[in-house]
């Protein structure tokens, strides 16, 4: 859903309520554990937070936050949104000079403490999402101690304006994926970081 101007809280809790009673967009929900389907575009990005435990509980705190979330050009409603299975949230962007909500509701939730450390969670598109397809955010604590941010994606255009801008929504995830990883860096190494 597109708006010329942001939409107030209102606007962004009645589209929250029309979507949460709706089914996922795409057949193949759960898939972002293992695989990619057939017909996806697949978005595969990992950086090296730092080390030590101290390390992952931050970046597991920031993802609980959704820090992971680049801004000011995109943010989560509703804020502090809970992570669980089954709740909807939608994704608010501001691009050339449009503001767009993007439904989404948690798949799975990732909380593993062996044979390394890993806490994330997927989430799948609604249709009042512009694309169609899954989206996973995790931290991983290895053995050696590395921390890593790891964020996996399949997803095709939904509505016929993506598809015919297909190159520039692709140049859109790219610019969210990258600075997904530079805000997920900042989160851990601290406000002061570069």
């Amino acid at each position: 859903m597109q708006f010329v101007r942001e939409p107030s809280e209102q606007e962004i809790r009645a589209f929250l309520f029309r979507q949460g009673g709706e089914r996922f967009s795409y057949s193949q929900v759960g898939a972002s554990r293992d695989g990619t389907p057939i017909g996806y575009d697949l978005d595969h990005n990992r950086v090296l937070l730092g080390k030590g435990e101290a390390a992952f509980g931050t970046a597991c705190a920031a993802l609980r936050r959704w820090e992971m979330f680049p801004k000011p050009w995109t943010r989560i409603e509703p804020l502090g949104a809970p992570i669980r299975d089954g709740t909807v949230v939608a994704v608010l962007a501001h691009v050339f000079g449009l503001w767009w909500l993007n439904a989404c509701r948690i798949v799975y939730v990732i909380d593993e403490t062996a044979p390394a450390g890993r806490f994330g969670f997927a989430y799948g598109t609604l249709p009042g999402h512009v694309e169609r397809g899954e989206e996973r955010f995790s931290v991983e604590y290895h053995a050696s101690g590395e921390v890593w941010y790891d964020l996996r994606a399949f997803s095709r255009p939904r509505y016929w304006p993506v598809r015919l801008a297909y190159p520039l929504a692709r140049r859109l995830q790219r610019r969210f994926i990258a600075e997904s990883l530079a805000a997920m860096r900042k989160a851990v190494a601290g406000p002061d970081a570069a």
